[in-house]
């Protein structure tokens, strides 16, 4: 049977044996008018508001499918209506420690009317421009001195589930969103990844997401505005008011079309990282594993497909820790110093430990697959017959880590 895989721009057909079970998100319809329903749901909370001086509007980076072009406009024409204009706002790129966007990037990503309108800072969670707000179990809470200083401020974001946060949106866009690398060094802390509640759609006991929102309470933004969004990326759902409230009704929505049952864990289980951005280098696409991981068997394989077109990526401490790595252990077990990037390889440990991980990438090398611990492969339809054989079973995730897959019976 042939399964179409979302892999890089334009997917990726293979063929898996009959009878292999496909498990994908309900696929909700799009919102009639995604611009007017983003308008209306924000209006009521900007109603009256005396002008502000200073608005900072927080936006994801490059790695989300957020539908930038389709929610910054409608929100920004809602705040000129209450005269604040291109003088008053700054548009936040909430990068965390991810690599900035270029000048083109960025124009595709926002839309060029906004970057010629508008002044655009990406965090930079290296750099002296963020300020003390608070403490959590002792370390600073350093985030991004346009959001802490702004008279207004309103987060954007896309919410999926989150393979140790929980869910993404909401808070996330803060910290680590505009954070500073020592706050966030702490939020992903390797003991806080290895909790057990530090996992998919879970937020309750979740210590990433605790102290995710433990940290934003002391500069909470006035409005969170997160949106919910389908198979092609148009609205499905808008979200509007303060943290935690708005935030916590996107996750359920979310939670009730990305979680799906499965009756068993599965021989092969075949994955993705949602296509472009999300497969936008092998640091992400870590998720997409840990997606096949929760219906893997222990033993056995999962084949993944992500384009990783900026490969490892080149920039940031992730190639080097993989370098570093002897055996799949010393990544799972990374020892008391703490590194950027450390709780990308944490994760991958533990996936190498309970099953085989063999990629289809067009952007990896050979060389840097196996640096990473995975077997690489040239075709995902060979690979999953030779490792299906004549009897095993097969699952296949085309959506990847936007689908939370869950077995009935997690022993079987």
């Amino acid at each position: 049977m042939k399964v179409k895989l979302a892999y890089g721009d334009g997917g990726l057909d293979v063929v898996v044996p009959e009878g292999t079970v496909v498990v994908r998100p309900t696929n909700v319809p799009g919102l009639a008018d995604e611009r007017g329903e983003v308008a209306s749901s924000l209006r009521p909370w900007l109603a009256g508001r005396r002008r502000p001086r200073r608005v900072a509007v927080a936006f994801p980076d490059l790695t989300r499918p957020m539908p930038n072009r389709t929610v910054l406009p409608p929100l920004l024409a809602e705040l000129e209506a209450i005269g604040a204009g291109p003088d008053e706002v700054v548009l936040l790129c909430a990068t965390g420690t991810h690599r900035a966007a270029s000048p083109e990037e960025m124009a595709e990503l926002i839309g060029p009317e906004l970057v010629a309108r508008y002044r655009v800072v990406q965090n930079d969670a290296t750099n002296d421009d963020h300020v003390e707000v608070g403490r959590v179990d002792g370390v600073p809470i350093l985030l991004h001195r346009a959001y802490v200083e702004a008279d207004l401020r309103i987060t954007t974001g896309f919410v999926e589930p989150h393979f140790f946060a929980g869910f993404s949106g909401g808070p996330k866009g803060v910290c680590p969103g505009l954070a500073a690398l020592e706050t966030v060094l702490e939020a992903h802390s390797p003991a806080r990844i290895s909790h057990m509640r530090a996992t998919w759609a879970e937020l309750d006991g979740n210590p990433v997401h605790e102290f995710v929102r433990s940290a934003v309470a002391f500069a909470p933004p006035t409005i969170s505005l997160d949106v919910a969004i389908n198979n092609d990326r148009q609205l499905t759902a808008v979200f509007v008011g303060p943290l935690p409230d708005a935030h916590r009704r996107a996750c359920a929505y979310v939670e009730r079309t990305a979680t799906q049952r499965v009756a068993q864990r599965f021989d092969v289980v075949v994955s993705t990282n949602g296509g472009h951005p999300l497969d936008r280098n092998l640091y992400q696409s870590v998720k997409g594993m840990a997606a096949a991981e929760r219906v893997v068997r222990p033993g056995g394989t999962i084949v993944l497909a992500a384009a990783c077109r900026d490969g490892l990526p080149a920039e940031g401490p992730f190639g080097n820790l993989l370098a570093a790595a002897q055996s799949p252990s010393d990544l799972l077990h990374p020892g008391q110093a703490r590194f950027q990037d450390q709780w990308q390889t944490q994760v991958l440990g533990r996936v190498l430990a309970h099953a085989q991980v063999q990629i289809f990438s067009e952007g990896l090398s050979d060389a840097e697959a196996r640096a990473a611990h995975l077997e690489p492969i040239g075709n995902v339809s060979d690979a999953v017959s030779r490792a299906a054989g004549a009897s095993a079973s097969v699952c296949v995730l085309p959506m990847g880590p936007l689908t939370v897959a869950t077995a009935a019976d997690p022993r079987a």
